[in-house]
């Protein structure tokens, strides 16, 4: 799509602004690490990673050994930590260019001291413990063996252990006791670290949520992705941050037609006109990332208003109603926002798709444009 059609655009200085307003929240006793993994959550990694730099993020984190490279050739020359690899990964290129990598396993770190030997240089590793999540990092039954080939592994100078980490299950459900047991966990496995004779740079576990939630688990180091785009990590359980969505997607209304009472509208004809009503045709569908599942259930914003979603969302396109107002087409359609004039947001499109905003924002692409805005000087400050 052509940006006449359908745009992403993503604000920078909402970014700044974002991740100045978590340090206040956190305080400058721990250290703020900008989340930019899956391209910056479908806002742009360099130009995201970019702006948290400048508003003051000491780390950066990427799922691959791929995204912490490209952060290396766009200039980026701060701590990055990178988690997520594949048996049999060539660690050469990663620990060269001065990336911290994540070991889960006694595996894990062989194939690391391999890429060592290929950097010429020692690594930087970040042991995961897996605290309750059952994902990723190793259990308590193998974590002592963990620490013993880490600590093996600074005595021969192949790398330094530079941080501890976990992440939480339930974060967003404050009242879950699984928080609580899970930072016990990670507090045992410092521990048994620390015996072994590991002196860790930073302990972590806190994401978004819990960053803002658990001062407790915040430890000398808090993960903030989310939240860092101006989204609510935990709905229903936290007040106005003073966050600013960043990004807006945006249309330009294709059509303006007239329907009679008893039509149907997109496949299926899951929806008929109860009145004659007026409707919209939206570029812009499943195959660029806008949620089926919000058929007849989300919103649009048109000149000053709300206009629901009618019928199913196809594949290039989507049907709105109207309500017999006659837009000019080209009119400006918002499908989300920053919702401070009224407009749809990210969450209000994730509750109509049953699902969550990280999903919608990462989702979203396609043959969309992505433009990249700063309004710093007007807006933010």
């Amino acid at each position: 799509m052509t940006a006449a059609r359908a745009e992403i655009v993503v604000d920078l200085a909402a970014v700044r602004h974002n991740v100045r307003r978590l340090r206040e929240l956190v305080g400058d006793d721990v250290q703020m690490m900008t989340v930019v993994k899956a391209d910056g959550y479908g806002h742009g990694m360099v130009e995201v990673a970019r702006a948290a730099r400048e508003a003051g993020a000491d780390w950066l984190g990427v799922a691959t050994p791929e995204e912490a490279l490209a952060l290396r050739e766009s200039g980026d020359v701060g701590r990055v930590l990178c988690w997520l690899a594949a048996p049999g990964e060539n660690y050469g290129a990663v620990i060269g260019a001065d990336v911290d990598v994540t070991a889960y396993s006694v595996a894990q770190l062989d194939e690391i001291a391999a890429g060592v030997a290929g950097a010429g240089r020692p690594a930087r590793v970040q042991l995961k413990i897996d605290t309750g999540l059952s994902r990723g990092g190793a259990t308590r039954a193998d974590w002592p063996a963990v620490v013993e080939r880490a600590r093996r592994g600074e005595d021969d100078g192949l790398w330094r252990v530079t941080g501890i980490w976990s992440h939480f299950s339930s974060s967003d459900e404050p009242d879950d006791p699984a928080n609580a047991a899970q930072e016990d966990v990670l507090r045992w496995a410092v521990e048994v670290a620390e015996q072994a004779g590991l002196r860790p740079e930073v302990r972590h576990i806190a994401n978004s949520a819990a960053a803002v939630l658990r001062p407790s688990s915040r430890f000398d180091l808090v993960r903030c992705g989310l939240a860092s785009y101006g989204l609510d990590p935990a709905p229903g359980h936290l007040p106005d941050l003073g966050l600013v969505p960043a990004m807006t997607v945006r249309a330009s209304l294709l059509l303006v037609k007239d329907v009679a009472a008893g039509d149907a509208v997109s496949y299926g004809r899951t929806w008929v006109a109860p009145a004659a009503t007026t409707l919209g045709l939206v570029p812009g569908g499943y195959g660029d990332g806008v949620p089926r599942h919000a058929s007849s259930r989300a919103e649009v914003w048109i000149d000053g208003k709300r206009r629901p979603v009618r019928g199913r969302i196809c594949m290039d396109q989507f049907v709105v109603d109207l309500e017999g107002d006659r837009p000019e087409p080209g009119a400006e359609v918002v499908l989300w926002g920053t919702g401070l004039d009224g407009a749809p947001t990210a969450q209000d499109w994730a509750e109509a798709a049953d699902t969550i905003s990280y999903e919608v924002v990462t989702r979203i692409g396609g043959r969309l444009t992505r433009r990249h805005v700063d309004t710093e000087a007007s807006r933010w400050g």
